[in-house]
């Protein structure tokens, strides 16, 4: 805050806000409006209008034409003397800034705050109040109030920056808003320890959990400086000035996840929409308190402390409390905040959330922000594909006559993550970031393989969207089919969506359910889902019988493992059950595994053979009993054969019973024993 300058000696004086001239050649004791007119308070009448609008100044030509250089011009072209009528609709910083401005021309002391001065610095350029007219005029002395006074406060220049969002295109021209900018970059990138705060004792309207989750184990943390103590006063600046901001505190050498926590923050209070889909489903950005606060000289640090998070008291709103928290802002600001917003997100890998862009990328569809744009914020998502939630990614389909939602947005999303996971791998020394960051307080290496996660939520995501019945086999087929086999070690997830699909969509021809069935692999089903697939009726007769032949081989292989094992060899080596362990395996355990596998082949080998050989035995046997019991059952037929062995019985009845008509009733002694014969042969 300063004064105006002091004659004795020569020497300025910034200590207050009070300015005024030391010359003016009408004695008045102010100003005085009138409806919509000012009046000066003097005994001189007035020879000079000056229309701004609705609103008109009765002033005088003399203090005017002494300070201001386009009046002057303005008079002295129009070659009439007599001319008391000027009008300035084209004024910066309104009717405020021209009473200002008058007041400064008659000696009236003025008082300089961080809300009027870029006003005021405008309408000094636009009047032209230069040194040439007069030394220690108004642009001199405005310039020097925004150098000493306002650029060295944070609360000073986050208000100036605010105020130049009505003054544009002067304020950009004037650097006002460059300077300002740089200076919140470098407060905001200072050393911590270098700001005084004003603490309330008031609790943060927002917690931050990202910062939260890291304590400090000084007994003296209740007076450390959170890293996000910035978020919420640069929040409130308008999508272009932020956009300035930020890159300048890129510039400074912020850390990047800073700069993306901050972006996240500024999107959850200008993007209503986005700020609704969090709070529905809990997605938490939990940034900044507010402050009141000035920085110290000489801390010029970019090395935030985040250790130093855990802020128990509330700060001082100072500049942010007179703003509504929730901006309404209509569909054509909204896109070009989203435009705004994804072109200053960090480049780095996880400087923003995975549901953050997702949603934000929701909104930029629905929005119909720039296509160039929507691709880069879709390699974004790509990058980070494996934090993703089934959630996130049920995004509605905004072309009529489509799906109900946009499967052909999720599978370009497949498509950058693999190719990004492909770029990654082909890189062997860069490792990947995702392994060594940390989400929602859990270490992401827990589950090394990005892969398998994103089929996990595929999986879901297909078992979402096969309920809806516009969707494609093709699509749903090759969405499925998008990501590698070792991808998978079971495939329930991928069965529960096939059988949905084959729910929803019961029309499928025959042909048609064998295609969609053929992007699962009945081995990697689980006994749970083998049992289910064996008693669904919408499965072809096909895949029923697949799925029974691999739960047959599995417990075969069970058998002959438990057969090993009590057989106690001491090189025994399970067999190898999927072909993710057979590629993560070790070449001696490989070699040994084959080797026990290739054993239990040949024993397998060996009872077929045998079964075999037993079959066909039992099949001959068959045979002869059948042909014997054709024979016994086929009808008599008279053949000579058959007729002489009938009349050889009757003779021989005949000559058991002495009918034959012979003389053996008269010798009967010498009668010989009749011959016994057998009733049948063999």
């Amino acid at each position: 805050m300063w004064d105006s300058e002091s004659e004795a000696g020569g020497i300025r004086d910034y200590s207050n806000g009070v300015l005024s001239s030391s010359k003016t050649g009408v004695k008045t004791d102010g100003f005085e409006q009138r409806g919509q007119s000012w009046y000066v308070a003097t005994d001189i009448p007035s020879d000079l209008l000056v229309q701004l609008g609705d609103v008109s100044f009765h002033l005088h030509k003399y203090p005017l034409l002494s300070r201001c250089g386009k009046i002057n011009r303005i008079i002295y072209e129009s070659r009439d003397e007599e001319l008391n009528k000027i009008i300035l609709d084209e004024l910066p910083g309104g009717p405020e800034a021209l009473e200002l401005a008058a007041k400064f021309c008659y000696g009236i002391a003025v008082d300089l705050t961080a809300t009027n001065i870029s006003g005021l610095r405008c309408a000094a350029e636009y009047l032209e109040m230069t040194e040439d007219l007069e030394e220690g005029n108004l642009i001199f002395k405005t310039e020097a109030f925004l150098s000493y006074v306002v650029l060295s406060s944070w609360r000073d220049s986050i208000v100036v920056l605010k105020s130049c969002e009505k003054l544009s295109p002067w304020a950009e021209d004037l650097q006002i808003v460059r300077r300002c900018s740089e200076s919140i970059a470098w407060k905001a990138c200072a050393n911590p320890k270098g700001i005084r705060w004003q603490y309330t004792g008031k609790p943060p309207r927002v917690s931050s959990p990202k910062w939260n989750e890291m304590k400090d184990s000084s007994p003296s943390r209740n007076h450390q400086v959170p890293p996000d103590w910035w978020f919420e006063d640069v929040s409130i600046l308008r999508i272009d000035h932020f956009v300035r901001v930020i890159t300048a505190i890129k510039v400074k050498g912020m850390r990047y996840e800073l700069v993306g926590a901050s972006i996240m923050q500024y999107a959850t209070k200008w993007l209503p929409g986005l700020l609704k889909e969090a709070s529905a489903s809990g997605f938490s950005l939990g940034l900044g308190s507010g402050f009141g606060s000035s920085v110290e000289e000489g801390s010029n640090s970019t090395d935030v402390d985040i250790s130093n998070s855990s802020w128990k008291g509330g700060l001082h709103m100072i500049v942010a409390g007179n703003i509504e928290d929730t901006p309404i802002v209509q569909a054509k600001d909204q896109r070009m905040i989203i435009e705004s917003l994804i072109s200053i997100i960090p480049p780095q890998k996880d400087s923003v959330s995975c549901s953050f862009l997702l949603r934000l990328l929701r909104m930029a569809n629905m929005l119909k922000v720039a296509p160039a744009l929507v691709t880069e914020l879709e390699k974004r998502v790509g990058m980070q594909f494996e934090q993703a939630t089934l959630g996130d990614l049920l995004i509605p389909s905004y072309n009529k006559n489509a799906t109900l939602y946009d499967v052909d947005l999720v599978q370009r999303l497949l498509e950058h993550f693999l190719i990004q996971e492909q770029v990654e791998s082909s890189s062997p020394h860069t490792q990947s970031f995702s392994d060594m960051k940390m989400y929602d307080g859990a270490q992401r290496g827990t589950n090394p393989n990005a892969k398998m996660r994103v089929a996990r939520l595929v999986d879901s995501y297909l078992t979402e969207v096969s309920r809806d019945r516009n969707l494609s086999l093709t699509k749903f087929q090759v969405l499925a089919e998008a990501l590698p086999d070792f991808a998978r070690t079971c495939d329930d997830g991928l069965y529960r969506a096939v059988d949905s699909y084959l729910k929803a969509h019961p029309t499928l021809t025959e042909h048609e359910r064998k295609r969609l069935c053929r992007v699962m692999d009945c081995q990697k089903l689980s006994i749970d889902a083998c049992m289910h697939a064996a008693q669904n009726e919408r499965l072809p007769l096909r895949v029923v019988v697949q799925v029974l032949f691999s739960e047959q081989v599995k417990i075969s292989n069970a058998i002959a493992n438990n057969t090993l094992k009590e057989a106690g060899e001491s090189q025994y080596q399970p067999l190898i059950s999927n072909r993710k362990t057979l590629l993560e395996a070790t070449p001696q355990s490989f070699q040994e595994g084959w080797t026990a596998a290739k054993k239990d082949i040949n024993t397998l080998k060996f009872e077929l053979e045998t079964v075999k050989a037993k079959y066909l035995e039992l099949q001959n046997d068959m045979e002869t009993l059948q042909r014997q019991f054709d024979k016994v059952t086929k009808p008599k037929s008279s053949s000579p054969w058959s007729s002489g062995w009938k009349k050889l019985s009757k003779l021989a009845k005949i000559a058991e019973n002495g009918d034959d008509g012979t003389d053996q009733g008269t010798n009967p002694g010498q009668r010989k024993a009749p011959r016994r014969w057998r009733n049948s042969i063999s």
